[in-house]
This record gives C-alpha cells, sequence and structure tokens, in this order.
C-alpha cells in the first residue's frame, strides 16, 4: 500500500504542478502588460562633480554650457587616482548617448577605451576654433582633442552632428579656488 500511495503523490504532484503552469499562462494573457514602457533615466545633477573635477584635476575640465534642456546628464564622475579620468554622460533630445571623456592617461590607450574601440579616420573637424580628430567605430564614433596636458573625447551614438554640438558646448575651465 505504501508503494501505491507513493504513485499517488507523484502523480498529484505533476497534476498540481500542470495546474499551476496553465493558470500562470492564463493570468499573463489576459492581465494587461506593457514591455515597451522602460523605467525612465533620471537626470543627475553634476555641478558638486564638476567643481571638484576643477579643483582638483591638473587640467582645464570640459563641461557643457548653454546645452538646451532637453539634453539630460545621467552620468558623472571623477576619479583622480585613475589618471584623473571625467566622465560625463548625457541622452541627447534624440535618445541617443552622448559621453564627455578626459584624462591623462597614454591618448592611445585613452581613446580606445573612451570610444569603445573606434579607428581613426583621418577626417578632422573644427568646432569652436579647435581642431578634432574623427573616430568611426561599430558602437560609438568620436571627437577627440588632445590639449592642455589631457585627451578630451566626445563619444556615443548620437552621430558625428550630436557629438559636434557637444563639442561646442563644451567649456574647459579650472578652478583657481583652492
Amino acid at each position: 500500500m505504501a508503494a501505491r500511495n507513493g504513485k499517488k503523490t507523484v502523480g498529484s504532484l505533476v497534476l498540481s504542478l500542470g495546474a499551476c503552469v496553465v493558470a500562470a499562462g492564463v493570468i499573463y494573457v489576459f492581465v494587461p502588460h506593457d514591455e515597451s514602457q522602460k523605467t525612465p533615466i533620471k537626470r543627475v545633477d553634476y555641478r558638486i562633480e564638476l567643481l571638484t573635477a576643477r579643483r582638483a584635476a591638473s587640467y582645464p575640465v570640459a563641461a557643457p554650457e548653454g546645452l538646451p534642456k532637453a539634453w539630460k546628464p545621467t552620468s558623472v564622475r571623477y576619479q583622480g587616482e585613475s589618471n584623473e579620468s571625467w566622465h560625463l554622460g548625457f541622452l541627447d533630445p534624440d535618445g541617443q548617448y552622448v559621453a564627455v571623456e578626459q584624462s591623462t592617461d597614454r591618448p592611445s590607450r585613452f581613446i580606445d577605451e573612451a570610444s569603445q574601440g573606434a579607428e581613426k579616420t583621418g577626417r578632422t573637424q573644427r568646432i569652436a576654433g579647435e581642431t578634432w580628430r574623427r573616430y568611426k567605430g561599430e558602437k560609438y564614433d568620436a571627437l577627440v582633442l588632445e590639449k592642455n596636458g589631457s585627451t578630451t573625447v566626445v563619444t556615443g551614438t548620437a552621430g558625428f552632428d550630436g557629438l559636434a554640438e557637444m563639442a561646442d558646448a563644451l567649456k574647459m575651465k579650472k578652478s583657481t579656488a583652492a
């Protein structure tokens, strides 16, 4: 009798599990859900980090001035111990990613890392009186400026027009306050 009860228990378990799977499937099908709704990316205030970076860095730190409000800052960090690395990430009005990256690291290594492997095109672009080199990549394109002991990379998915708009808005400053 014990063996027979064991078979009934396993059979009942299988039937119960099947009923649960069917019920879950029915609930999934009939309960409305919108997978196109993603959690919105929050706007970050980067003013404190910018002031800190401009005081600490050995080079003038770049940040945009006068960009339309539709440009959403999404990430910021300054790492003094890591080749004085400055990062400021944005979403442009079309939702494309644009980042401003600066560092005192060896330019070739830094450009490769910041642009995620983009290759130099041999083309340049004049922006706000400066000559920026163009890099083209599978994931990101980039505009690169080497000046004042650092390398500035404006990179992302926004295409060269979006990158140029960001580069044009950049003001490179060093804080004089101690």
